[in-house]
């Protein structure tokens, strides 16, 4: 029941993903509303089950309050269901501090972690990086940072295939001695951590590639990556405006379009899916808020692909090695 546009987009999501994808999903929340839906898209027999939750966390409520006093509210029962074994994976598109706090509760931390971190895919010069926490921590202490860049380089492993991902730490210079005590700090217990740490990145590193694993707070990886999708809207709708002036640049519009249709895919928020949760006991994926079928579609393929691939005990080996 969660995001900008539910329940009709994540179900349509949902069905797409089980159509294509051989896998199985439980829908949970307001069981009226979810098989009215599943009834206008009329997808046959398929494995969907639907689980009733009639309760939903808004994104203005404060996540701890409302999961206190709606203990049937959809994030929370998913989380059960999949603590309980009955699922493998949870994928929210809704309230991202309520995921958090429910699969925290429902699930557990790993040994060895004091916070989970959003671990989120950015497209790079050379292909992706992960860059974590990417809002779940808005504040952190040095040793949280540290963790991250474990986490992030485990899960780099895993998602991109990297077989000694670099990880760099997110400053205002290249440095040892820039940026602010946290960052100072965070420097020294990295260099000393099980990983290829390569140091301090400047924001213009972010996307060319230099690192595989970026580490920063909640707080600045949030607002890096909205000034990331900021820009990107806003350079395609003036690249329309441009190319759409004359009658040359819309022949050569049509010349560069399969160009800009690569360029977009590599860009688009909808081609990831979503953001694993890492340091949780359990495969957790959160999706952005304007999550469309297609974005809804890819986080819960790629939750089940890090079901399949053992992500979580992975994880938990890497942190036993810190």
């Amino acid at each position: 029941m969660g995001g900008d546009l539910a329940p009709a987009a994540v179900i349509a999501g949902a069905v797409q993903a089980v159509r294509r994808q051989q896998i199985g999903v439980v829908l949970v929340g307001a069981e009226d509303a979810v098989r009215a839906e599943l009834a206008r898209l009329d997808p046959g027999p398929l494995p969907i089950a639907v689980v009733d939750a009639p309760e939903t966390i808004a994104m203005h409520e404060s996540p701890l309050a409302a999961l206190r006093r709606k203990p049937r509210a959809s994030v929370r029962v998913a989380a059960g269901i999949v603590a309980k074994g009955e699922a493998q994976a949870l994928f929210s598109a809704g309230h991202t501090g309520a995921t958090l706090l429910a699969a925290r509760a429902a699930l557990g931390l790993l040994a060895g972690v004091d916070r989970p971190a959003l671990a989120v895919t950015v497209p790079t010069r050379t292909g992706a990086a992960i860059l974590l926490d990417a809002g779940a921590n808005p504040e952190c202490r040095p040793p949280h940072l540290c963790q991250f860049g474990v986490l992030g380089a485990a899960y780099a492993e895993v998602a991109l295939g990297v077989e000694r991902p670099r990880v760099g730490l997110l400053s205002i210079g290249e440095e040892a001695g820039k940026g602010t005590d946290l960052i100072r700090d965070a420097h020294a217990l990295l260099e000393a951590a099980p990983v290829d740490f390569i140091g301090n990145l400047e924001a213009r590193d972010v996307f060319t590639g230099r690192a595989d694993v970026i580490v920063c707070d909640g707080f600045t990886g949030n607002v890096a990556l909205k000034i990331g999708e900021g820009l990107v809207e806003a350079a395609e709708l003036m690249l329309r405006e441009e190319l759409g002036a004359e009658l040359v640049s819309q022949i050569g519009a049509l010349l560069t379009r399969r160009a800009f249709q690569r360029f977009k895919q590599r860009v688009d928020y909808a081609e990831h899916g979503g953001a694993p949760l890492l340091g949780v006991d359990g495969v957790v994926v959160i999706g952005h808020g304007r999550s469309t079928p297609q974005a809804v579609e890819n986080g819960i393929g790629l939750a089940a692909r890090l079901a399949r691939q053992q992500m979580v005990p992975r994880l938990g080996a890497a942190l036993q090695a810190n």
